[in-house]
């Protein structure tokens, strides 16, 4: 097991709980042990300890491995036919590999003033800095730069977010959408900054294209983060993100024509590191908590039992990569296709999404975002009623109905003009 997160520890709880009876290893880069990452940002001043898996989900990983060692990251993966052998120090020789390295987050040039946060270690040297009346600079609107603006407003820090895009939240919901947050900003005591992009970041202040200075005593660069997989250099083929296409099992991709490629049963890859072929959502990429806690269970089933949910197992040959486009296998269980699931505390406001909205895909709103009673956005692919994905804001009725409406083996159909209707329950809107 490359890897000691989320993602690693599900997947050891789940070997177990299914009658693994061998030998495991899991290898782990951070000398902790396995902690949760949602409260790094959300609670990042009112948690100053690590919220440990093994208190959150009852999971501890030395109990359940034959061997543990944290602080020894993998640094190299070699598969043959026969198994894997994975570098870290030592050598660690198995069967299989699960890869669950996780992300780290994207560093940029010229912002090596900055701080970032992904890590335990980034959250105590953020929180040591965020005193009442420091100035705060956030680069990067997203969910963690949004959660962190309102958290630290909240504590008396003067907070100023800066956007490259013309709305918050534009990578993850779209400009459309995005705009409608902008007024939480402040709500909450935040200047937000759009539109705005950063040459450099000095030890006081951030420097905007154009010259601008922004005073700082703190800067916190929350652009994003990025498959830690540099260490499996051309063991495996990557996506230009980094990132590792798996199928519906977690059963890493070979490229079409790689006739030299091991069996890809031997390498499985789930949480950040994985990028997930969906029958209804294309490539569905990780990144989000519910995918590292969710996925493990399909991968494992599929592991110990080859033919779990196909009509063949590895004999067959190992999975490939047919298309830009993905096409699943059709001896897969359908039902076996989780739709992407994010949630988030930002600025005083609970965010739920649910699917995954695509560029061009059209949105119809559910109720009146200046109404304070809460609102959701439902996005559909164009000229047609097929929703894509949906985000509730502060309306706790329709978290439930989007949970059920994308627990369907195919993506639901709705009557749009009824779904938009707020007074309505969304089942109502659901067409066969």
């Amino acid at each position: 097991m490359a890897g000691a997160g989320l993602a690693a520890t599900q997947t050891v709880a789940a070997l177990r709980e299914r009658g693994f009876d061998g030998h495991l290893t899991v290898l782990g880069a951070e000398a902790l042990a396995p902690y949760d990452r949602p409260p790094l940002s959300k609670h990042l001043l009112d948690r100053p300890r690590p919220t440990f898996l093994s208190a959150e989900l009852g999971v501890d990983i030395h109990s359940l491995a034959d061997e543990v060692h944290l602080g020894e990251p993998a640094t190299a993966l070699r598969v043959a036919d026969d198994g894997v052998e994975v570098d870290a120090g030592p050598t660690y020789r198995g069967d299989a590999v699960v890869i669950a390295t996780g992300a780290r987050a994207r560093r940029v040039a010229g912002w090596q003033h900055a701080l970032v946060l992904h890590t335990a270690d980034d959250a105590a040297a953020l929180r040591a800095r965020l005193v009442p009346g420091a100035r705060l600079v956030v680069i990067g609107a997203g969910w963690i730069g949004s959660e962190v603006a309102g958290v630290a407003s909240a504590a008396g820090v003067d907070v100023t977010v800066l956007e490259a895009a013309p709305a918050p939240l534009s990578g993850a919901v779209g400009a459309t959408v995005g705009r409608l947050a902008t007024p939480w900003f402040a709500a909450a005591g935040v200047r937000l900054r759009t539109g705005v992009v950063v040459e450099r970041v000095e030890p006081d202040a951030v420097v905007l294209t154009g010259g601008e200075r922004i005073p700082a005593d703190v800067v916190l660069a929350a652009v994003g983060a990025e498959p830690a997989t540099a260490w499996l250099a051309e063991a495996l083929t990557r996506d230009a993100d980094g990132s590792i296409r798996v199928d519906e099992t977690y059963t890493a991709l070979r490229p079409p024509g790689d006739q030299a490629s091991v069996q890809g049963w031997r390498v499985r890859a789930v949480g950040d590191v994985a990028k997930r072929r969906s029958r209804r959502h294309g490539w569905v990429p990780g990144g989000h908590w519910d995918a590292a806690l969710r996925g493990p269970v399909d991968l494992v089933a599929d592991l110990l039992e080859p033919d779990h949910g196909r009509a063949s197992g590895p004999g067959a040959g190992p999975a490939t990569d047919p298309a830009i486009v993905p096409q699943a296998d059709p001896a897969v269980d359908p039902a076996a296709d989780p739709a992407p699931y994010v949630f988030s505390t930002q600025l005083g406001h609970e965010l739920t999404l649910f699917g995954l909205p695509g560029r061009d895909d059209d949105v119809v709103l559910r109720g009146d975002p200046d109404a304070g009673d809460g609102w959701s956005a439902l996005w559909h692919r164009p000229g047609t009623d097929t929703l894509t994905a949906l985000l509730t804001v502060d309306r706790p009725r329709d978290v439930g109905a989007a949970r059920r409406l994308f627990g369907a083996a195919d993506l639901p159909h709705l009557d749009l003009a009824l779904a938009s209707d707020a007074n309505r329950p969304l089942k109502a809107a659901l067409r066969p």
